[in-house]
Protein backbone atom coordinates (compact mmCIF):
# COMPACT_ATOMS: atom_id res chain seq x y z
CA UNK A 1 0.00 0.00 0.00
CA UNK A 2 2.87 2.42 0.75
CA UNK A 3 4.09 2.12 -2.84
CA UNK A 4 0.90 3.31 -4.46
CA UNK A 5 1.55 7.03 -4.21
CA UNK A 6 5.04 6.64 -5.64
CA UNK A 7 3.70 4.50 -8.46
CA UNK A 8 0.96 7.04 -9.14
CA UNK A 9 3.50 9.87 -9.29
CA UNK A 10 5.71 7.94 -11.70
CA UNK A 11 2.67 7.17 -13.86
CA UNK A 12 1.74 10.88 -13.88
CA UNK A 13 5.28 11.83 -14.89
CA UNK A 14 5.22 9.37 -17.75
CA UNK A 15 1.81 10.69 -18.84
CA UNK A 16 3.05 14.29 -18.84
CA UNK A 17 6.14 13.34 -20.83
CA UNK A 18 4.02 11.68 -23.46
CA UNK A 19 1.31 14.29 -23.85
CA UNK A 20 2.79 15.68 -27.09
CA UNK A 21 2.98 12.33 -28.81
CA UNK A 22 0.10 11.75 -31.21
CA UNK A 23 -1.71 8.47 -30.73
CA UNK A 24 -2.25 6.24 -33.74
CA UNK A 25 -5.35 4.67 -32.19
CA UNK A 26 -8.77 5.47 -33.62
CA UNK A 27 -11.75 6.66 -31.66
CA UNK A 28 -13.33 3.21 -31.94
CA UNK A 29 -10.16 1.60 -30.57
CA UNK A 30 -10.23 3.91 -27.59
CA UNK A 31 -13.93 3.27 -26.94
CA UNK A 32 -13.38 -0.49 -27.08
CA UNK A 33 -10.43 -0.32 -24.69
CA UNK A 34 -12.34 1.94 -22.31
CA UNK A 35 -15.26 -0.47 -22.38
CA UNK A 36 -12.96 -3.33 -21.45
CA UNK A 37 -11.47 -1.37 -18.56
CA UNK A 38 -14.91 -0.44 -17.27
CA UNK A 39 -16.08 -4.05 -17.52
CA UNK A 40 -13.03 -5.23 -15.59
CA UNK A 41 -13.62 -2.56 -12.95
CA UNK A 42 -17.27 -3.56 -12.65
CA UNK A 43 -16.30 -7.22 -12.26
CA UNK A 44 -13.72 -6.31 -9.61
CA UNK A 45 -16.27 -4.21 -7.74
CA UNK A 46 -18.85 -7.02 -7.87
CA UNK A 47 -16.28 -9.49 -6.54
CA UNK A 48 -15.32 -7.07 -3.77
CA UNK A 49 -18.94 -6.54 -2.77
CA UNK A 50 -19.57 -10.28 -2.79
CA UNK A 51 -16.66 -10.98 -0.44
CA UNK A 52 -17.95 -8.27 1.92
CA UNK A 53 -21.18 -10.20 2.40
CA UNK A 54 -21.06 -11.65 5.88
CA UNK A 55 -21.65 -15.38 6.17
CA UNK A 56 -23.74 -16.21 9.24
CA UNK A 57 -22.67 -19.26 11.23
CA UNK A 58 -25.29 -20.56 13.65
CA UNK A 59 -23.64 -22.52 16.45
CA UNK A 60 -21.51 -22.41 19.57
CA UNK A 61 -17.95 -21.12 19.34
CA UNK A 62 -16.52 -23.87 21.53
CA UNK A 63 -18.13 -26.71 19.57
CA UNK A 64 -16.04 -28.79 17.16
CA UNK A 65 -18.15 -28.48 14.03
CA UNK A 66 -18.66 -24.69 14.15
CA UNK A 67 -14.90 -24.34 14.68
CA UNK A 68 -14.32 -26.38 11.52
CA UNK A 69 -16.47 -23.94 9.56
CA UNK A 70 -14.97 -20.82 11.16
CA UNK A 71 -11.46 -22.05 10.42
CA UNK A 72 -12.34 -22.53 6.76
CA UNK A 73 -13.79 -19.01 6.58
CA UNK A 74 -10.70 -17.48 8.17
CA UNK A 75 -8.37 -19.39 5.84
CA UNK A 76 -10.35 -18.02 2.89
CA UNK A 77 -10.49 -14.47 4.24
CA UNK A 78 -14.28 -14.42 4.36
CA UNK A 79 -16.00 -12.27 7.03
CA UNK A 80 -18.59 -13.98 9.18
CA UNK A 81 -20.97 -13.49 12.06
CA UNK A 82 -21.31 -16.17 14.70
CA UNK A 83 -24.93 -16.36 15.82
CA UNK A 84 -24.66 -18.01 19.22
CA UNK A 85 -26.80 -21.09 19.78
CA UNK A 86 -26.83 -22.19 23.42
CA UNK A 87 -26.58 -25.96 23.07
CA UNK A 88 -26.41 -26.35 26.87
CA UNK A 89 -29.87 -24.80 26.98
CA UNK A 90 -30.91 -27.08 24.08
CA UNK A 91 -31.60 -24.19 21.72
CA UNK A 92 -30.53 -26.42 18.84
CA UNK A 93 -33.57 -28.59 19.52
CA UNK A 94 -36.08 -25.75 19.34
CA UNK A 95 -38.53 -25.79 16.38
CA UNK A 96 -37.13 -22.58 14.84
CA UNK A 97 -33.61 -24.05 14.75
CA UNK A 98 -34.74 -27.46 13.55
CA UNK A 99 -36.60 -25.84 10.69
CA UNK A 100 -33.12 -24.96 9.40
CA UNK A 101 -31.23 -28.04 10.64
CA UNK A 102 -33.72 -30.91 10.92
CA UNK A 103 -31.32 -33.10 12.93
CA UNK A 104 -30.86 -30.45 15.61
CA UNK A 105 -27.08 -30.19 15.34
CA UNK A 106 -24.74 -27.22 14.99
CA UNK A 107 -23.84 -25.48 12.80
CA UNK A 108 -25.77 -24.35 9.81
CA UNK A 109 -24.85 -21.32 7.75
CA UNK A 110 -26.61 -18.61 5.78
CA UNK A 111 -24.61 -17.18 2.89
CA UNK A 112 -26.98 -14.55 1.58
CA UNK A 113 -30.16 -16.46 0.75
CA UNK A 114 -28.36 -19.80 0.62
CA UNK A 115 -28.54 -22.02 3.71
CA UNK A 116 -26.60 -25.21 4.37
CA UNK A 117 -25.98 -27.59 7.26
CA UNK A 118 -23.39 -30.31 8.02
CA UNK A 119 -19.94 -28.87 8.65
CA UNK A 120 -18.05 -30.97 6.09
CA UNK A 121 -20.53 -30.08 3.37
CA UNK A 122 -20.29 -26.44 4.42
CA UNK A 123 -16.49 -26.27 4.17
CA UNK A 124 -16.61 -27.96 0.75
CA UNK A 125 -19.08 -25.33 -0.41
CA UNK A 126 -17.08 -22.43 1.04
CA UNK A 127 -13.81 -23.66 -0.46
CA UNK A 128 -15.42 -24.12 -3.87
CA UNK A 129 -16.96 -20.65 -3.79
CA UNK A 130 -14.26 -18.53 -2.17
CA UNK A 131 -10.90 -20.15 -2.99
CA UNK A 132 -8.56 -18.03 -5.12
CA UNK A 133 -10.69 -14.90 -4.58
CA UNK A 134 -7.65 -12.95 -3.45
CA UNK A 135 -3.89 -13.32 -3.54
CA UNK A 136 -2.55 -15.80 -1.03
CA UNK A 137 -5.82 -17.58 -0.37
CA UNK A 138 -5.17 -21.33 -0.17
CA UNK A 139 -6.86 -23.67 -2.61
CA UNK A 140 -8.40 -25.98 -0.05
CA UNK A 141 -10.05 -28.38 -2.50
CA UNK A 142 -7.18 -29.02 -4.91
CA UNK A 143 -6.64 -27.65 -8.40
CA UNK A 144 -7.21 -30.73 -10.53
CA UNK A 145 -9.74 -33.60 -10.43
CA UNK A 146 -6.96 -35.84 -9.14
CA UNK A 147 -6.01 -33.43 -6.35
CA UNK A 148 -9.63 -32.98 -5.35
CA UNK A 149 -10.11 -36.75 -5.27
CA UNK A 150 -7.22 -37.01 -2.79
CA UNK A 151 -8.74 -34.28 -0.63
CA UNK A 152 -12.14 -35.99 -0.70
CA UNK A 153 -10.54 -39.34 0.10
CA UNK A 154 -8.92 -38.05 3.30
CA UNK A 155 -11.99 -36.07 4.29
CA UNK A 156 -13.88 -39.36 4.13
CA UNK A 157 -11.16 -41.02 6.19
CA UNK A 158 -11.58 -38.32 8.83
CA UNK A 159 -15.35 -38.76 8.91
CA UNK A 160 -15.44 -42.58 8.75
CA UNK A 161 -12.21 -43.85 10.31
CA UNK A 162 -10.93 -41.03 12.55
CA UNK A 163 -13.79 -39.05 14.06
CA UNK A 164 -15.77 -42.09 15.31
CA UNK A 165 -12.87 -42.75 17.73
CA UNK A 166 -11.94 -39.14 18.50
CA UNK A 167 -15.53 -38.34 19.49
CA UNK A 168 -15.92 -40.86 22.36
CA UNK A 169 -12.51 -39.85 23.69
CA UNK A 170 -13.59 -36.20 23.92
CA UNK A 171 -17.06 -37.10 25.18
CA UNK A 172 -15.86 -39.32 28.02
CA UNK A 173 -12.68 -37.56 29.04
CA UNK A 174 -13.80 -33.94 28.67
CA UNK A 175 -17.46 -33.20 27.93
CA UNK A 176 -19.17 -35.49 30.45
CA UNK A 177 -16.82 -34.66 33.36
CA UNK A 178 -17.21 -30.95 32.59
CA UNK A 179 -20.96 -31.36 33.13
CA UNK A 180 -20.57 -33.46 36.25
CA UNK A 181 -21.55 -36.70 34.54
CA UNK A 182 -19.44 -39.83 35.14
CA UNK A 183 -17.40 -40.89 32.14
CA UNK A 184 -17.33 -44.37 30.66
CA UNK A 185 -13.67 -45.21 31.22
CA UNK A 186 -13.82 -48.50 29.34
CA UNK A 187 -15.33 -46.82 26.28
CA UNK A 188 -12.73 -44.06 26.42
CA UNK A 189 -9.84 -46.53 26.71
CA UNK A 190 -11.13 -48.59 23.79
CA UNK A 191 -11.52 -45.45 21.67
CA UNK A 192 -7.98 -44.29 22.49
CA UNK A 193 -6.63 -47.67 21.40
CA UNK A 194 -8.56 -47.55 18.12
CA UNK A 195 -7.52 -43.95 17.47
CA UNK A 196 -3.90 -44.90 18.07
CA UNK A 197 -4.21 -47.63 15.44
CA UNK A 198 -5.65 -45.14 12.95
CA UNK A 199 -2.76 -42.78 13.65
CA UNK A 200 -0.32 -45.56 12.78
CA UNK A 201 -1.80 -45.48 9.28
CA UNK A 202 -1.41 -41.70 9.24
CA UNK A 203 2.20 -42.02 10.37
CA UNK A 204 3.05 -44.27 7.45
CA UNK A 205 1.26 -42.01 5.00
CA UNK A 206 2.75 -38.78 6.35
CA UNK A 207 6.25 -40.21 6.06
CA UNK A 208 5.77 -39.78 2.30
CA UNK A 209 3.57 -36.68 2.18
CA UNK A 210 3.77 -33.36 4.05
CA UNK A 211 0.00 -33.09 4.29
CA UNK A 212 -2.69 -35.71 4.00
CA UNK A 213 -3.66 -34.92 0.40
CA UNK A 214 -0.23 -33.90 -0.88
CA UNK A 215 2.22 -31.04 -0.51
CA UNK A 216 -0.36 -28.36 0.32
CA UNK A 217 -2.67 -27.76 3.27
CA UNK A 218 -6.26 -28.58 2.29
CA UNK A 219 -9.64 -29.42 3.78
CA UNK A 220 -8.28 -32.93 4.33
CA UNK A 221 -6.10 -31.51 7.11
CA UNK A 222 -8.43 -28.74 8.26
CA UNK A 223 -11.32 -31.07 9.10
CA UNK A 224 -9.16 -32.91 11.66
CA UNK A 225 -8.11 -29.92 13.73
CA UNK A 226 -10.99 -29.00 16.09
CA UNK A 227 -11.71 -32.48 17.48
CA UNK A 228 -8.03 -33.36 17.65
CA UNK A 229 -7.31 -30.22 19.65
CA UNK A 230 -9.69 -31.46 22.34
CA UNK A 231 -8.13 -34.93 22.26
CA UNK A 232 -4.64 -33.49 22.68
CA UNK A 233 -5.19 -30.47 24.93
CA UNK A 234 -8.23 -31.39 27.01
CA UNK A 235 -8.08 -35.17 27.26
CA UNK A 236 -4.39 -35.65 27.97
CA UNK A 237 -3.87 -37.81 24.89
CA UNK A 238 -1.06 -35.86 23.28
CA UNK A 239 1.24 -38.85 23.79
CA UNK A 240 -0.36 -40.86 20.98
CA UNK A 241 0.62 -38.04 18.62
CA UNK A 242 4.02 -37.30 20.15
CA UNK A 243 5.06 -40.94 19.80
CA UNK A 244 4.76 -40.70 16.02
CA UNK A 245 7.39 -38.52 14.39
CA UNK A 246 5.53 -37.61 11.21
CA UNK A 247 2.11 -37.28 12.84
CA UNK A 248 3.61 -34.96 15.45
CA UNK A 249 5.26 -32.78 12.79
CA UNK A 250 2.01 -32.65 10.80
CA UNK A 251 -0.03 -31.72 13.87
CA UNK A 252 2.36 -28.95 14.90
CA UNK A 253 2.34 -27.61 11.33
CA UNK A 254 -1.41 -27.44 10.84
CA UNK A 255 -2.16 -26.01 14.29
CA UNK A 256 0.57 -23.43 13.83
CA UNK A 257 -1.25 -21.84 10.92
CA UNK A 258 -2.14 -18.16 11.46
CA UNK A 259 -5.77 -18.81 10.53
CA UNK A 260 -6.22 -21.44 13.24
CA UNK A 261 -4.59 -19.18 15.81
CA UNK A 262 -7.06 -16.46 14.80
CA UNK A 263 -9.95 -18.88 15.32
CA UNK A 264 -8.71 -19.73 18.81
CA UNK A 265 -8.33 -16.02 19.64
CA UNK A 266 -11.85 -15.39 18.29
CA UNK A 267 -13.30 -18.19 20.43
CA UNK A 268 -11.50 -17.03 23.56
CA UNK A 269 -12.55 -13.41 23.04
CA UNK A 270 -16.25 -14.21 22.96
CA UNK A 271 -16.62 -12.08 19.82
CA UNK A 272 -19.50 -12.45 17.39
CA UNK A 273 -18.06 -10.87 14.24
CA UNK A 274 -14.92 -11.63 12.29
CA UNK A 275 -13.48 -9.41 9.58
CA UNK A 276 -10.19 -10.23 7.78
Amino acid sequence: MRCRHAQANRSSDRSRKGTCKRSSRTGEDIKEAAGGILSAQAAQKASSEEIKMVVKVYGKAQAVCPQRVMHCLVELGVPFELVHIDIDAMEHKLPEFMSKQPFGQVPYIADGDFELFESRAIVRYLAAKYSDRRHGTPNLLGRTPEERARVEQWMDVEAINYNPWAFPVVLNLFVLPMHGVPENKAEAAAAVEKLDQVLEVYEKHLSKSKYLAGDEFTLADLTHIPATRYVVECCGMGRIFDEKKHVKAWWEDITGRPAWKKVMSFVESGASNYYP
